[in-house]
């Protein structure tokens, strides 16, 4: 080799390494910088998942004196649980049903129709409910509104494709923020708004519809609700699936005829790509690469055909963690009522209800707001994984709690300082139980393959959530019962039970997949 011909080779050596270098400056940098939530798009679907909470609770001031009025009791007070459960438990089941439909239809048609479909269904069947004086008309009712709000996994794709990696826990720790406050405001609207003809006697108790239909205006309210949500989601919300982006946006170049068309073309590809979650390429690479792009924007690519492009290890084992995950929450959702109501002589701590309402009420608001303040960091910092393995794992002490509290307070036979302690640590980490949602829900997005069905795998983890919903409130109250008439493990078996459940939940834990955390997917 000659000496210009080594000096060459060198020259070319510093250079290639100084891209190198400047590639992975800039990929670095690329992972380090937050992405600003884009606030202005994610209202529309944060007001969507807001209707779900409020229509499906706004009914439980009233149902048990609404179907006492339709008279399919005949009378009987016993008979009144029973069919208010069904009507409470339709809406969980239609829910869990329809939801992977809702999902796979988003993936074929759009995220926008299906989202749109959702409030106009809901403000229908609200208002069919609020309009019935027979029992089957509630039920009926109550299917569809179970059957629309199947399409809330949408919105949960909707988020994800509007964020990346760097900001997506920020905002899907919104979530327990907005379900704290439709489950607040629902009751409210219930309790305020029924039966105004003895509540608003001098105003809207004149009206003679309200008379005969005492339950209507609340539900009217709610339907208003859905609607403006609808009419606010039409003017605010755009197209997010990327196939479905990406053909747009050839469109519009080919119709507007761009004068720097290839510049465009590049620009389309990339966003497409990268709301698949690829990395964004070196603009080198992106020069050599014009025809290829220019094919792909005039030709998008759309999501996998078929179920198989999300059955998946990664994706398994998400939905194999989220299905401990919501039956022990539901659970213990189900069991903290039950054991604060319980007499102090029943193994219970024998609060009155309101003493129940206000420490649980105190503890959605505080959770809610630190979940919207510091999940979003965590999830950045140490990632999704490790966050859900330390929020499952704070279920041994939820449930271990409870045995401690049933001893100090019958030792005390009162609610003393140590039980009270008990009480606050076991919130305290039920706080942390929440922030596993959220990491589940950024797992899975993670765990997706380019092109796959996001809409489907949400709608899965979405249908999951809303089984557990319909089976674990019975298993946990029942087992309580049953534990304490037969005195199994001196009235703390469904304890023990739960936390054995939580060991093999945790073991699972270890089987999510490993992602890494420069991975994006935004549109």
């Amino acid at each position: 080799m000659t000496h210009n011909e080594a000096s060459r080779a060198a020259t070319a050596a510093d250079t290639q390494q100084t891209d190198n270098a400047d590639v992975h400056e800039n990929y670095d940098s690329f992972d380090d910088k937050r992405t600003p939530l884009p606030l202005s798009r994610l209202i529309s679907v944060f007001l969507i998942q807001g209707a779900e909470p409020v229509t499906a609770t706004v009914i439980y001031p009233f149902i048990n004196k609404f179907i006492r009025e339709t008279g399919i009791t005949n009378g009987n007070e016993a008979k009144t649980g029973y069919y208010a459960g069904i009507i409470e438990s339709t809406f969980f089941f239609t829910e869990c049903m329809t939801v992977v439909q809702w999902g796979y239809l988003s993936d074929r048609f759009g995220r926008r129709p299906v989202l749109l479909s959702a409030p106009l269904g809901l403000a229908f069947s609200m208002l069919v409910f609020g309009s019935s004086q027979t029992f089957w008309p509630l039920v009926w009712s109550r299917c569809f509104q179970g059957i629309f709000n199947g399409s809330i996994g949408v919105a949960k794709s909707v988020i994800a494709e509007l964020t990346d990696s760097t900001n997506r826990g920020d905002a899907y720790a919104f979530s327990p923020l907005i379900w704290n406050t439709g489950v607040t405001i629902g009751p409210i609207l219930g309790g305020l708004l029924s039966n105004p003809e003895t509540q608003w006697p001098n105003s809207l108790g004149r009206i003679e519809y309200l008379k005969s239909h005492p339950y209507f205006l609340p539900c009217l309210i709610a339907a208003i609700f859905c609607l403006v949500v609808f009419m606010i989601t039409f003017l605010t919300l755009r197209e997010t699936l990327p196939s479905i982006v990406a053909q747009q946006k050839a469109v519009k170049i080919a119709r507007d005829g761009c004068p720097n068309a290839e510049t465009a073309l590049l620009s389309s590809a990339d966003e497409s790509s990268t709301s698949y979650g690829a990395r964004p390429q070196h603009h080198s690479r992106q020069a050599t690469a014009s025809s290829e792009n220019s094919t792909l924007v005039d030709q998008p690519k759309p999501p996998n055909d078929g179920i198989r492009s999300i059955l998946i290890r990664p994706v398994l084992m998400t939905c194999l963690n989220h299905i401990f995950l919501a039956f022990l929450d539901m659970s213990h959702f189900a069991l903290i009522p039950l054991m604060y109501s319980t007499p102090l002589e029943f193994g219970g701590l024998g609060l009155d209800p309101f003493q129940i309402g206000f420490t649980l009420g105190t503890f959605g608001f505080l959770n809610a707001l630190i979940q919207s303040i510091f999940l979003g960091g965590l999830i950045r910092k140490h990632g999704a994984r490790k966050i859900y393995m330390i929020g499952f794992s704070s279920f041994l002490v939820c449930f271990s709690m409870y045995p401690c509290m049933k001893y100090f307070s019958q030792r005390a036979q009162r609610v003393d300082a140590l039980t009270i302690m008990c009480m606050l640590t076991q919130l305290g980490f039920q706080m942390m139980i929440s922030m596993a949602y959220a990491s589940i829900q950024v797992l899975l997005v993670d765990s997706v393959p380019e092109g796959g069905r996001l809409g489907t795998a949400n709608g899965i983890l979405q249908m999951i959530g809303s089984g557990m919903r319909s089976i674990a409130p019975t298993f946990a109250s029942s087992l309580f019962s049953i534990s304490l008439q037969k005195h199994l493990a001196g009235g703390n078996m469904v304890y023990f039970i739960l936390l054995a459940m939580t060991l093999v939940g945790v073991r699972c834990t270890w089987l999510l997949p490993l992602h890494d955390k420069r991975k994006r997917r935004s549109s």
